[in-house]
């Protein structure tokens, strides 16, 4: 008897062991943009929903064999069309860690750069004052309109309407720091593993981005409307090359804290975003800083992000006072309220999220916001 119970508490261990090394604790979500009957951008041979697809299916291939612990998930693994928000809706259903949506750049076939245009760029959810980002936002937005009853599901929301992106000016993500450190890594790589110029990590209202609740990019390969880069992008090595740049970026951002980096690589025709150290400036109307009595740490309460500095008593702010902000990547971040405990700046958050229900709480030391 003795012996049978030791066998079994040897294959129980077994199993066990075997669950735990088979279990797969960080969920990727892939997007291949477009799809089925939305082709995307065209290019003088190809189009964008086949090269997001090829490049995606490589990438999917590589984090499987360098990631043991990774569950890679595909909104779309074959030439099928998907609904927008259904895009994110799966990669929040999926509870993903992070996701990336794969898409080829193009211009307007009326602009004398049309087919001289060429370089990568990864966004993250935010609404700059850049024409040019909220241009490539609409043009990727416009598939919705594919869509049966289009203006339901999105609840009245008009890709093509500038007025319809106001509202994403002022949003306030809980996972924009881990985004942009994201985004900055899958840039670095594009520059330095695929060659591609640096067009910048950059902000756009794009919907997969605004309603995925997790860290979540979306990255411009290069631009179909470049018949040089079309081919290098259809092409088996390009291809590769891009994916492979993708998975380097993916596993730096794995092996970092999830934190914008100081430096990002030279953008030649984009202004560098600023780094994310900068102190915290009081408004005009907030109160001086408490005195730290634990360490010199402050604990604050972010609200809200912004892509500019707004005024005292900003309609924006909503009432809340004793406003702060500090700058990081390129974007306004404002706080409120000034606690030498976590336990209080978790009693007052309630009171904030009734006005701004993405707020939360963050920790700093003279002035500058730690992690």
């Amino acid at each position: 008897m003795r012996h049978i119970l030791l066998r079994l508490v040897i294959l129980l261990s077994v199993f066990v062991l075997a669950a735990e090394a088979g279990a797969k604790d960080f969920v990727v979500v892939l997007d291949p943009g477009h799809g089925g009957r939305d082709a995307g951008a065209l290019g003088l041979k190809t189009n964008e929903k086949s090269i997001n697809l090829k490049v995606a299916l490589k990438l999917k291939a590589l984090i499987e064999e360098g990631m043991k612990d990774a569950d890679v998930k595909m909104t779309r693994s074959t030439d099928r069309f998907v609904q927008l928000q259904g895009r994110a809706d799966f990669a929040n259903s999926n509870k993903a860690d992070v996701f990336i949506s794969i898409h080829a750049n193009s211009l307007d076939r009326k602009s004398p750069s049309y087919s001289r245009v060429h370089g990568a760029a990864v966004y993250t959810l935010g609404l700059d004052r850049s024409d040019t980002n909220l241009a490539v936002a609409m043009r990727e937005n416009a598939v919705m309109k594919l869509e049966d009853d289009y203006s339901t599901v999105y609840q009245g929301f008009d890709p093509s309407s500038t007025e319809s992106y106001i509202a994403f000016e002022m949003m306030q993500h809980k996972n924009m720091d881990q985004s942009i450190a994201l985004a900055e890594a899958v840039q670095n790589q594009l520059v330095r593993t695929a060659g591609r110029k640096n067009n910048g990590v950059r902000q756009a209202p794009f919907w997969v981005l605004v309603r995925t609740s997790m860290p979540a990019i979306l990255v411009e390969l290069d631009f179909i409307s470049n018949p040089q880069m079309e081919k290098y992008m259809a092409s088996e090595s390009g291809s590769s090359a891009l994916a492979k740049a993708i998975y380097q970026g993916l596993e730096r951002y794995r092996k970092g804290s999830g934190r914008p980096s100081e430096t990002r690589p030279r953008t030649e025709d984009a202004k560098p975003a600023q780094p994310a150290r900068a102190e915290a400036r009081p408004e005009a109307d907030a109160a001086p800083a408490q005195p730290a009595s634990t360490g010199g740490i402050i604990y604050k309460i972010q609200f809200m992000t912004s892509p500019k500095v707004l005024t005292k008593g900003h309609k924006n702010f909503k009432g809340v006072r004793n406003v702060e902000y500090y700058k990081d990547g390129g974007m306004y971040k404002y706080t409120t309220g000034s606690y030498t405990t976590l336990a209080e700046a978790n009693k007052a958050l309630g009171d904030v999220k009734k006005k701004f229900s993405d707020a939360f709480v963050i920790k700093t030391r003279d002035g500058r916001r730690i992690r």
